[in-house]
């Protein structure tokens, strides 16, 4: 049977630091998963939804944005997923009767966990302005609430629309042509604190902010290095593609400051030898790197390149670069003159140790480069990227099976939403392709991205904050500045599946408009609807819930857009939104 929500906070002074484990998933990963499953949902309820998950005809995954095999097992699900599908498939419930029972006040001394763990909203909720207490309002009442907001404030560019990276690319594209209808690019996004430097440093260099593999390639690569991410906490599925390669003869070679359990040895539970034999070891080679000395690094594997090529030829890929690159006599003549010892020195590696990777990297040509947010979170991280990029040009590895760029995303449609339009500098085609479809002209002056919203919210110029899922408080950079600047705004409105900080840190007047989640069946215009979503490797894929709503007050996010859309704007402002909202 399920648990009950907990009514206390979690107690984290008994927690402890253990020795650091050498290998992950395996038995624990299968009894950690069990666990959780077991008190959210109990034995029936989980299988019923987990044999869903990530399969041809279920739902995808709101955990991350890792892709689907083109033949998925029974099994297509980690421990992380698992969890995250639990929680929103959970029996909880937050209803009025929760609020009525624990004013704002209560909630702001509860921590994230206990939020997260109290079960999924069931009715929209409206805190006025001075109230301390969230109270039930009708769709109506909440659309009319907000509608109102947007008027009383009389400029467009006051109010700033926020997306998460879980939103399907039909509420997206919906999303964005409200708020440009409305007239504003304000349309801030997950992506902005995630992987913006790889969009722009890919943008630069392959002339496209994605990445260029699919797993297919993954699995035939000869080697793939993977930076500054941790795949056995942050995506586990990945390590089957991994093991994949390595069942191929693939060499695979980590590059992170600590040695995660995941890239040392990975215990796939769907394999015998992972249930009761050593499982599978990842990392040929991890280069404990210096944290940040990333571009140092690939400037020294660089210049080493060069270097081989005039020393023994057919190192560098001559006839790849005249027919495809630019820029070659530049980047050779400036690596030139960097010095190797200085970036050895700025590495902290042994000078053995990175040029094994030298050779690998001089040896092979079917190369992928995988990388996260340890790598895109830094200053010089465009940089860092251009240089990564600049390694698979100088090598021919790109453009071919087995070789390219794999940025790693995160949210299960970040990249999606960016291609629907969720962007505030979006270009003037599809700024042009999207007033001629729908009869209007989209406004042309760049919006505010995140950090830029934080610090307008901070001067007083935005009236009504708008988040389409997600916990904006607590994955904005700075916490205590981002909660400053919420309560600056007038109104602020949370479409959500569960309690999270961002409802108990709001702005002067609060709304929360609880969205049906992936897991289950949106009935939305009268038959039952499907929603899709693009994967870290631009795969798109369908994805349509089976499991009844957590209450029936719930809306799509697609028909919350629309009822939003015909409420703010005189008319529709030109747009059947109810034709939309039901297909």
């Amino acid at each position: 049977m399920p648990t009950p929500a907990p009514t206390e906070n979690n107690d984290e002074a008994d927690l402890e630091v253990r020795r650091a484990k050498s290998s992950a998933a395996g038995i624990p990963a299968l009894i950690a998963t069990l666990r959780h499953a077991r008190a959210q949902l109990g034995p029936a309820r989980t299988v019923k939804t987990l044999l869903k998950l990530n399969q041809p005809t279920g739902f995808d995954c709101p955990g991350c944005a890792w892709p689907d095999p083109d033949h998925t097992s029974a099994f297509e699900f980690c421990e992380n997923g698992a969890k995250a599908v639990a929680e929103e498939a959970t029996v909880r419930r937050v209803t009025p009767e929760f609020f009525a029972a624990h004013p704002v006040s209560d909630l702001a001394t509860r921590t994230d966990h206990w939020l997260g763990q109290q079960g999924r909203l069931t009715h929209p909720m409206h805190r006025a302005a001075g109230d301390d207490h969230y109270r039930p309002v009708s769709w109506d009442d909440a659309f009319g609430i907000v509608a109102d907001g947007l008027a009383a404030s009389g400029d467009p560019d006051r109010a700033v629309f926020y997306t998460s990276g879980r939103t399907s690319n039909e509420a997206a594209f919906l999303y964005q042509l409200f708020v440009r209808r409305l007239g504003t690019n304000n349309l801030p996004d997950c992506s902005n604190m995630c992987h913006e430097s790889s969009g722009v440093a890919l943008g630069q260099t392959i002339g496209i902010g994605k990445g260029s593999v699919t797993l297919d390639d993954l699995y035939v690569a000869d080697l793939i290095v993977v930076m500054g991410q941790n795949p056995g906490t942050n995506h586990p599925r990945m390590l089957n593609a991994l093991e994949k390669a390595k069942d191929n003869g693939g060499t695979v070679v980590a590059i992170n400051p600590l040695r995660e359990a995941g890239l040392l040895r990975f215990k796939n539970p769907q394999r015998p030898a992972g249930v009761v034999g050593r499982g599978t070891e990842m990392a040929d080679e991890y280069l404990q790197i210096k944290v940040g000395a990333d571009l140092a690094l690939f400037q020294y594997l660089n210049r080493r390149l060069v270097q081989l090529d005039q020393e023994r030829g057919g190192v560098l890929d001559r006839e790849f670069l005249e027919r495809s690159c630019a820029g070659t006599d530049e980047l050779v003549a400036h690596l030139e003159t960097v010095d190797l010892d200085e970036l050895l020195a700025a590495t902290g590696l042994e000078r053995d140790q990175v040029e094994r990777l030298v050779e690998l990297v001089a040896t092979n040509k079917r190369i992928i480069v995988c990388w996260a947010m340890g790598i895109t979170q830094h200053r010089q991280a465009v940089a860092t990227i251009r240089e990564v990029v600049n390694t698979l040009l100088l090598r021919g590895s790109i453009a071919k099976a087995g070789a390219g760029v794999c940025p790693v995303r995160g949210h299960s449609n970040v990249q999606g939403d960016r291609t629907m339009g969720i962007f505030e500098q979006m270009p003037d085609g599809f700024l042009d392709a999207l007033g001629a479809e729908f009869g209007f002209e989209p406004p042309r002056e760049h919006g505010f991205d995140t950090v830029k919203a934080i610090q307008a919210m901070q001067r007083g110029e935005v009236d009504l904050f708008f988040a389409m899922g997600g916990n904006f408080l607590m994955a904005a950079p700075d916490t205590r500045a981002t909660a400053k600047a919420l309560a600056s705004c007038l109104l602020t409105v949370q479409v959500s599946t569960k309690l999270n900080r961002s409802h108990v840190v709001g702005g002067q007047a609060a709304m929360i408009l609880p969205a049906l989640g992936r897991t289950e069946i949106d009935r939305t215009g009268g038959r039952e609807q499907r929603i899709t979503v693009e994967d870290s490797m631009t795969m798109v894929h369908a994805s349509v819930g089976g499991l009844e709503p957590a209450s029936d007050e719930l809306r799509s996010e697609v028909a919350i857009v629309s009822g939003l859309a015909q409420r703010a704007l005189p008319d529709g402002g030109g747009i059947d939104w109810a034709w939309l909202e039901a297909d």
